[in-house]
């Protein structure tokens, strides 16, 4: 797994900004995800995990290594885990 970091803990692209909805209603799920570090981790994932069908609203907490999702009906963990993975990060499962 790559980071989009520098050794010196900045983010090699900048910090683009982040977008996030807040969703009525729905399904929300905390997971806990592997590998994020900077803005840049946060804006990839907000987007990525975004992109999918059924996802309401997505939260990216870096410093804790959690990101919340809503979805519109249950959460399909397996879709969820290739997205996050593919964006070159690692669900580790699902958050207490």
């Amino acid at each position: 797994m790559s980071s989009c970091c520098t050794p010196d803990g900045s983010c090699s692209t900048g910090a683009p900004e982040t977008t996030t909805a807040r969703a009525a209603g729905g399904h929300t799920t905390v997971y806990a995800v592997a590998g994020m570090s900077c803005g840049h981790c946060e804006t990839t994932l907000t987007r990525e995990i975004g992109a999918l069908d059924g996802v309401l609203s997505v939260e990216v907490d870096v410093a804790a290594g959690r990101v919340t999702v809503t979805t519109g009906g249950a959460p399909d963990d397996a879709r969820l885990a290739e997205a996050v993975d593919e964006a070159g990060y690692q669900l580790t499962g699902r958050a207490a």
